[in-house]
């Protein structure tokens, strides 16, 4: 399988501080989802995690890890992260995990499918 074939798969797991998973869930949604597209970034998918109350989920893709750092990187410099988005987001979570895979691009794209 070629390179181009594939993209990075970006798995995020938070653990959200006890009682915050539903804000931390709409803040997501209504903005930091929005606005990491706004910054070209591919979200496949994100949301509440079925097996407990307090995981939450994001999984983006990018074309190379030079790009996953660019692209985050853009996101977390914008005014707006910084002054609406940085504060509560960071006291909504008391951990988080990373874990940065590659996968066949139609693994990803299926992701989104409806």
């Amino acid at each position: 399988m070629n390179v181009s074939d594939t993209v990075l798969l970006e798995v995020r797991l938070f653990t959200t501080a006890p009682g915050t998973r539903d804000e931390f869930h709409r803040v997501s949604r209504d903005g930091t989802i929005p606005l990491m597209r706004k910054c070209g970034i591919d979200v496949l998918a994100h949301g509440p995690a079925l097996n407990d109350d307090d995981t939450y989920y994001l999984v983006r893709a990018f074309e190379s890890e030079e790009d996953r750092v660019e692209r985050g990187q853009s996101l977390y410099t914008t005014p707006e992260w910084l002054n609406q988005y940085e504060g509560p987001v960071t006291a909504m979570m008391a951990d988080h995990r990373t874990a940065v895979i590659r996968v066949p691009r139609e693994a990803a794209e299926a992701l989104t499918a409806p």
